[in-house]
């Protein structure tokens, strides 16, 4: 019975493994949440998950070079509008420059934030699109069969 039930999940396991799985997009405030299977995905997970389909992890990567420019500039924009408010509400003499520079690069992150938006939203699309829908709708049913003294498994797809 045992080696019945190991053989009955290494089935169900390779089979689930056999099959891409899409993934889902979900609109927060910024841009989208990524999950597959109930997991949400990190850019990094996206990138390994793709890296079959050409074209979406092309995107993917070109994302990536988005999301870290967006970090950069959105710091040290932050930085530069942080350091003359502390320094004012500190009472020395801040430097208003500084503030009205580092208030242009946050402003600069927004067109980036949305350029990483918009490709990986495609690359997703482009991605969930190449998964065959015969694959991706691939779902056995195992019955288990007893007849007298004989055991056996039948799976239905």
């Amino acid at each position: 019975m045992k080696k019945i039930l190991a053989i009955l999940y290494l089935t169900v396991l390779s089979s689930s493994m056999l099959n891409a799985q899409k993934i889902e997009m979900e609109k927060v405030f910024g841009g989208y949440q990524f999950k597959q299977e109930g997991k949400t995905l990190l850019l990094k997970d996206m990138q390994v998950i793709m890296k079959e389909n050409k074209e979406a992890f092309e995107l993917v990567q070109s994302a990536k070079s988005n999301q870290t420019w967006a970090l950069i500039l959105g710091t040290a924009g932050g930085a530069l509008v942080g350091f003359p408010i502390g320094t004012a509400i500190g009472g020395g003499d801040p430097e208003w420059a500084l503030a009205g520079a580092g208030a242009a690069l946050i402003v600069a992150t927004i067109p980036i934030v949305k350029g990483f938006n918009r490709k990986t939203k495609k690359a997703v699309e482009l991605y969930n699109d190449g998964i065959s829908s015969t694959s991706y709708q691939f779902q056995p049913s195992f019955n288990l069969k007893i007849n007298g003294a004989n055991v056996g498994i039948s799976m239905n797809f």
